[in-house]
């Protein structure tokens, strides 16, 4: 069936591109340009790059808990496993979390340039654990061809997250400003304090402090139930500073240092379930912190962008056990269970970064071309008794995106070469203690500009994850697994087209849609199911990925975004069954009108079909509706620059479990949510 589908989605996509790229003071490499459009979500169109990026408007009205519910709206991306900071996870493309670990290495997380969220740990997401109010953009890469300077093994994408600047608040401008944001949720009686104080003591200076504090009781679900396991409290914090300085301003320096904490009591151990089972309760602390340094030269040449960008990324997870929670406690199987949930975790990763864009010519061929080395190392503390080898990983890579346009066509070729070291915190029998490798991978993408607006673009990526300190064990599996890489291909086929006027005066039309194709193999992150030892033969997938939006001049706007695909995972023995991770088959609709910059009202529809829970037993379709309100009141006295939101979050109260959840763990029912912004 999705065969036929993507042939008859084909003129679609051969329909469907934008405006010529053009820089941006961002990174360089697979750069699009920005169209605004007149719905929600301004669209990234104009390179072979899947690109979506949800800016602080829409942050602010989604009102989402966590990162993972704000960018599930995105086509191919999936939450799984709940609404909680920690149990939630983040799947590109059928890749990310899954239904065992907060990630499989194959997509990468970035908040200011610091990688996070990148340990398998068992049964607990915390691939992303942070507040959205923090942050002034999400922006999330589909795929691997964007990924070469991010990361290796990456396979479903790249999110990157920036936090919010001072000169946000002072508009750039010397003096002070900030803001104050208090909101309230019906369903758990959930509330959101976060407050930003800003100051600009002279042009080239400027601080910033936000404090966030979020709280939320259980949830209940459409058909009444107490959600177990979905309460949460997390106050968060950032402290950000920037100095701009030198002639003609061509150097600064940025500070950011971001923290969110939970300490949570008598609460499952298992966070993708509802209830403790047979691991039980625990009183758990997670402390989830990142501080980057960031130097940049930009003088007045095109030859010279030079970051320097140093992060330090630090989890710590502490554990306590409620004794007599657990359902096997008194059986012979119970002290190995004490023992893994009574052990703490904690993961330090520190990073430097170093890049460099330049734009040239070499005859008439224009040059936009990003280079860059980065060091990393990696230090897990021991934590055997739970399943995961202490030791350390360092990587040295290189890497470079060029970006050459010669009259209508684009060609962008990207390398990466990458070492990695690994080094066990303790001898173990039949295993080394240090393994070393190496890899070199890359693609080359293509763009052509018919010049009215309409564009096509293909792309071709090859990447390998490279063994990590997961396969420092002891058993038979993690010894072969530090003698292989993982590899994957993907390609990618599609068109977009950008343009006003389209079907009315006025008007501005945006449509985007691409195929694309991935095949992993040499796998060494999933075994055959019912095996703990035999790892799968290779994965196949395919979809197609549709981004739209229309706005008319009177202010009615529609926004379309869906994923459709299929994805097959295959044994050693020849048997084949569909993809344990793979997303759902997704429509999501946004209707609303614009009344000048003051009110925005609009309705939202999301269907989904194909769907699984996390033991893949089959899931009836499901469709949820939404509504939102903004308005922003065009008046003098304590309303001058407050914004008030409503939204209503499944209204017609549906009862069902998310994709890839846990069967017990149903989805949120109706909420009522209210937020009053004041800026100031």
């Amino acid at each position: 069936m999705l065969t036929s589908t993507l042939r008859g989605t084909t003129a679609l996509v051969c329909l469907s591109l934008a405006l010529p790229a053009a820089a941006q003071d961002t990174d360089p490499g697979f750069l699009g340009t920005l169209v605004l459009t007149g719905g929600k979500r301004d669209l990234s169109f104009g390179t072979a790059l899947s690109r979506t990026v949800v800016g602080e408007e829409e942050i602010q009205d989604r009102q989402a808990s966590t990162v993972a519910q704000l960018i599930d709206s995105v086509p191919g991306v999936t939450l799984v496993n709940g609404t909680t900071p920690q149990g939630s996870g983040i799947n590109i493309r059928g890749f990310g979390a899954n239904t065992t670990f907060g990630t499989d290495q194959k997509i990468a997380v970035q908040i200011d340039g610091a990688s996070v969220g990148s340990e398998e740990l068992y049964r607990i997401g915390t691939q992303l654990f942070t507040d959205p109010l923090l942050y002034r953009e999400v922006e999330v890469l589909r795929g691997t061809i964007g990924s070469f300077a991010y990361g290796s093994g990456i396979v479903g994408g790249v999110v990157k997250l920036e936090t919010k600047d001072a000169s946000d608040f002072t508009g750039g401008l010397p003096g002070f400003g900030g803001s104050q944001t208090f909101e309230y949720s019906s369903n758990g009686d959930g509330w959101v304090s976060s407050t930003n104080l800003a100051w600009m003591p002279a042009e080239g200076a400027e601080f910033l402090l936000n404090y966030s504090l979020r709280d939320q009781d259980n949830l209940t679900a459409g058909d009444g139930s107490t959600i177990g396991n979905s309460a949460f409290r997390t106050p968060s914090y950032l402290a950000k500073g920037r100095f701009i300085f030198g002639q003609d301003d061509a150097h600064s320096l940025t500070f950011s240092h971001s923290s969110t904490v939970a300490d949570d009591k008598d609460v499952p151990y298992d966070q993708f379930d509802t209830t403790g089972g047979s691991f039980g309760n625990v009183d758990r602390l997670t402390e989830t912190a990142q501080t980057v340094l960031e130097y940049r030269f930009n003088p007045a040449s095109d030859l010279i962008d030079l970051r320097a960008n140093l992060s330090y990324a630090d989890q710590l997870i502490e554990y306590d056990y409620i004794p007599g929670s657990s359902s096997l406690e008194g059986t012979p199987t119970f002290p190995f269970l004490l023992s893994t949930v009574n052990a703490d975790q904690r993961y330090e990763t520190t990073k430097l970064t170093l890049t460099n864009r330049s734009l040239f010519d070499t005859g008439a061929v224009g040059h936009d071309m990003l280079a860059g080395v980065e060091a990393q190392r990696r230090v897990r503390a021991d934590n055997t008794a739970a399943g995961a080898p202490g030791g350390t990983n360092d990587r040295f890579a290189m890497f470079v995106v060029d970006e050459m346009t010669l009259g209508q066509v684009t060609v962008t070729p990207a390398l990466r070469y990458e070492t990695s070291r690994l080094e066990s915190s303790e001898s173990l029998a039949g295993v080394p203690d240090s393994y070393e490798d190496d890899a070199l991978m890359g693609g080359l993408a293509l763009a052509y500009d018919f010049g009215n607006g309409l564009s096509v673009f293909g792309s071709a990526a090859y990447t390998e994850g490279l063994p990590i300190i997961d396969d420092l064990g002891t058993g038979a599996n993690s010894v072969r697994r530090l003698d292989m890489s993982e590899k994957s291909r993907t390609l990618e086929l599609g068109a977009e087209y950008t343009g006003v006027d389209v079907f009315a005066d006025g008007d501005t039309f945006s449509i985007r849609g691409n195929l694309y194709q991935t095949k992993l193999w040499d796998i060494t992150s999933y075994t055959v199911p019912g095996s703990t030892t035999q790892d799968l033969e290779r994965v196949e997938s395919r979809g197609f990925e549709l981004e739209a939006s229309y706005g008319m001049a009177n202010g009615l706007y529609l926004d379309v975004a869906g994923h459709l695909g299929e994805a097959t995972e295959y044994n050693p023995d020849g048997s084949d069954t569909t993809w344990r991770n793979s997303p759902a088959d997704r429509a999501q609709l946004t209707l609303g009108r614009k009344f000048g910059d003051r009110l925005d009202l609009s309705w939202e529809m999301v269907h989904a079909v194909d769907r699984r829970d996390a033991l893949g037993d089959d899931l009836p379709d499901s469709t949820m509706h939404n509504l939102r309100a903004t308005w922003k009141p065009d008046t003098q006295g304590w309303l001058e620059g407050s914004e008030m939101r409503f939204g209503v979050e499944n209204v017609l109260d549906a009862d069902y479990v998310g994709h890839l959840s846990s069967a017990t763990r149903k989805a949120p029912g109706r909420t009522f949510k209210v937020s009053l912004t004041k800026t100031f």
